[in-house]
C-alpha cells in the first residue's frame, strides 16, 4: 500500500459525536426545486380542473337549467295571465307529466 491509499483504511477510533458533526444541518437545494417543480404541476393541474368545472357549468348545466326553469315560469305566468285577463282558472292535472313535459321539452 503506498501513502495515498492509507486514508482509505482509517483506524483510528471514532465517536458518535463525528458522525452527527458530518451530517448536514439543512435540507439541499436540489430538493427545494424538486418540491417547487411538484407544487407548480399540482397547481397547473388544479387550474385546469378549475377550467374544466368552470366549463361544464357555463355550457351544460346553467343552459340546461335556465332552459327547464324558464319553461316552468312560462307555463305558471301563462297560467296566470289567463286567469287575470280571461277569468280562465289553468289547472295542471297531473303534476308528474307537468314536470315531465318541462324536462322533456328542457332536453329539446
Amino acid at each position: 500500500m503506498s501513502a495515498s491509499d492509507s486514508y482509505l483504511f482509517d483506524h483510528s477510533p471514532s465517536t458518535d459525536n463525528d458522525d452527527i458533526d458530518s451530517l448536514p444541518s439543512t435540507i439541499s437545494s436540489g430538493t427545494d426545486s424538486t418540491d417547487s417543480e411538484f407544487q407548480s404541476d399540482a397547481q397547473k393541474e388544479w387550474e385546469q380542473s378549475i377550467d374544466q368545472l368552470q366549463l361544464l357549468l357555463t355550457m351544460v348545466i346553467i343552459p340546461f337549467a335556465g332552459k327547464l326553469l324558464g319553461r316552468k315560469f312560462a307555463y305558471w305566468s301563462w297560467a296566470r295571465y289567463m286567469e287575470w285577463m280571461h277569468n280562465v282558472e289553468v289547472r295542471f292535472t297531473s303534476k308528474k307529466t307537468f314536470n315531465a313535459a318541462g324536462v322533456a321539452g328542457a332536453a329539446l
